[in-house]
């Protein structure tokens, strides 16, 4: 796993296809707005059912998370003044999430598929997105 910092903030988060471990791991720290994890476990292990409860928790900026579940890409970070910190391959089974900054993304292979999470709920491109 890479956590990708500037000034002691987290911009993105990496986690490989051979990352995973057993159990359940938080990936995030609880202070982000996405709360990612990864769950492994053995045939006939059971989890709790459970419900979330409403709680109201201020929200003020989209965090995202995206898995490459094939294919290839390319992640463009950059800082909040929109300087590149840096570029990296995610592939099969990688994931990053993405917190602080800014990001764009290349696609390297056809039929490239990809999961994409991130908060809401959703009010509009204009309100959420300054592209650069």
């Amino acid at each position: 796993m890479e956590i990708i910092k500037q000034d002691d903030r987290i911009m993105a988060i990496i986690h490989r296809a051979e990352d995973w471990s057993e159990g359940l791991n938080f990936i995030t720290p609880d202070s982000l707005f996405i709360q990612v994890g990864t769950w492994q476990y053995d045939k006939g292990t059971h989890l709790d059912s459970h419900i979330h409860k409403e709680y109201e928790r201020p929200v003020t900026k989209t965090h995202e998370m995206a898995y490459v579940k094939k294919g290839r890409l390319k992640l463009f970070i950059y800082d909040e003044e929109r300087k590149k910190v840096g570029d990296y391959i995610l592939g099969a089974g990688d994931f990053v999430v993405l917190a602080e900054g800014g990001h764009g993304y290349e696609i390297l292979e056809d039929d490239t598929q990809v999961l994409e999470a991130k908060t809401g709920p959703f009010v509009s491109v204009d309100k959420d997105k300054e592209k650069f």
